[in-house]
């Protein structure tokens, strides 16, 4: 297999696991891009889907719209999520009916140990990132508590819905469908799928398009502009989730006492270490999917020119 049928095999199986993440209340397939090394390209892809390519398209220049998406970096990364979200469903609403213990450990492990890779990521903690750490865990400690909010069905409300569930998305530490969940809007729009409701699928897609659109740009600018208190904030939401995954019901001595509960936490804060080592090594050859694709954009782009 040569280099570049690698770049997009292991793209390919960041955006499955980022699809198997995003389907689960409580667990953001959005941390798995920030671990796996290609959340800020993500990030500039989403951008000139939506800001390049959309302009080239309002233009009928349809030919440079297509050239302006990077293909090589976007197409396996869609197609693993896209694999995901119709092979795994499921199957994961099986195991979240029958063994719900055993698969919150499993995600309670990711996204703890996540935490931890997320928060060294910020160059020096100084009192205003411990201050963003601190506020944002509480923050997302009290949210993932409250109750779900009964706003009715509204086509606003449908569309309001679509854009706060995909920035959640794709932030590292909030599951969009938990935010689905929080606003009475889950079972709404899955059901709409299941029914083909077209006019309510049209209003929420066109909720997420524009939601993505802007919060992809407002991230990007955080990131440049204001990293380390940014990342800080990211990983105390992350922190502050993990009360919606504790996978000890009732707290009683029989979840504590199960093995494979303990095996399957171990093994999720395995996964990430592994994963993060096998990040840190690429990182400093140069060799991470989204350092490759980004040169060669570039240079496609430039050639076109």
């Amino acid at each position: 297999m040569n280099k570049s049928a690698k770049q997009a095999l292991r793209l390919y199986i960041t955006g499955f696991t980022m699809g198997t993440a995003d389907l689960i209340p409580g667990v953001s397939g959005g941390t798995v891009a920030f671990v796996s090394g290609i959340y800020e390209e993500l990030l500039t892809t989403i951008k000139t889907v939506t800001g390049t390519t959309l302009k080239l398209l309002l233009r009928l220049q349809i030919r440079e719209a297509v050239r302006s998406v990077p293909w090589r970096f976007a197409l396996p990364l869609g197609l693993g999520l896209a694999s995901a979200l119709f092979s795994l469903a499921q199957a994961l609403t099986y195991l979240l009916a029958n063994h719900p213990t055993l698969l919150w450990a499993f995600f309670f492990g990711l996204v703890g140990a996540s935490t931890y890779v997320v928060a060294k990521r910020v160059v020096k903690w100084d009192w205003q990132d411990y201050t963003a750490f601190v506020l944002a865990a509480l923050g997302a400690y009290i949210l993932v508590g409250e109750g779900t909010v009964q706003i009715g069905h509204s086509p606003l409300i449908t569309f309001i819905s679509g854009a706060i569930a995909i920035c959640a998305m794709i932030l590292p530490g909030i599951s969009g469908s938990f935010i689905l969940v929080l606003l009475g809007q889950y079972h709404y729009v899955l059901q709409s799928v299941v029914e083909r409701d077209l006019p309510t699928l049209a209003l929420f897609t066109l909720g997420t398009l524009v939601g993505i659109s802007i919060f992809s740009r407002f991230l990007s600018w955080l990131f440049k502009k204001h990293h380390d208190i940014s990342v800080a904030a990211l990983s105390g939401f992350m922190l502050g989730s993990l009360r919606k995954i504790w996978p000890f019901p009732h707290n009683d001595l029989a979840s504590f006492g199960n093995v494979w509960v303990w095996l399957l936490l171990v093994l999720g804060v395995a996964l990430v270490l592994i994963l993060t080592r096998y990040h840190a090594l690429k990182e400093q050859t140069g060799d991470l999917p989204s350092q490759s694709f980004k040169r060669e954009h570039a240079q496609a782009l430039k050639d076109q020119k």
